[in-house]
């Protein structure tokens, strides 16, 4: 029997400071065992907005990402496992559009020249088992761009612009999609 022990990281008092990050990795109490996609997360600051992504990572392992693995023009939950969620205490504005301060589930549907990223209002859910298109509260189109070297974990980030806007970085593969975002008061 294997037990899984999660590290938690708390935020703590930031307020004074505009970007932080942590990490809570979920681990297997085993010498020879590990996760092949560990629990993670991902959070920061931006204009006082605090602004989490939870979420599985697994690594290419030598196989063919997106296209293969993640077939092209298909919802994907953006992570291994559960569905990758995210967080945020104030609303954000999105390609126009504003997401309420809440919760959601963060799903993308991948091609070849154009992604769709989809924040959808049930956040706990199984991978993609769920996922229900009505249920999308925010849809945007962005443009993935190639990366030069191999980015062998799936990795999220979220960068501060300068002064309310920012960014969602999702990286995989050979290929990185970013998500901009401005703070509302």
């Amino acid at each position: 029997m294997i037990f899984s022990s999660i590290l938690l990281l708390s935020c703590g008092n930031e307020k004074k400071q505009e970007s932080h990050e942590h990490s809570a990795i979920s681990t297997e109490n085993s010498s020879t065992l590990k996760s092949l996609s560990p629990h993670t997360s991902t959070m920061a600051m931006i204009n006082g907005a605090h602004i989490h992504i939870d979420y599985s990572a697994p690594s290419v392992r030598d196989r063919i990402i997106f296209g293969g693995l993640v077939g092209y023009n298909t919802v994907w939950q953006a992570g291994a496992h559960k569905a990758t969620w995210i967080e945020t205490d104030k609303d954000l504005v999105i390609d126009g559009n504003k997401l309420v301060a809440g919760k959601y589930g963060f799903f993308v549907v991948p091609g070849k020249e154009e992604w769709q990223v989809m924040f959808n209002s049930r956040w706990a859910q199984h991978g993609k088992d769920e996922y229900n298109e009505a249920e999308n509260v925010l849809k945007t189109n962005v443009t993935p761009q190639e990366l030069e070297q191999l980015q062998e974990t799936l990795s999220y980030e979220v960068n501060q612009l300068g002064g309310e806007n920012g960014t969602i970085i999702l990286a995989w593969e050979n290929v990185k999609i970013e998500v901009p975002f401005m703070v509302v008061d």
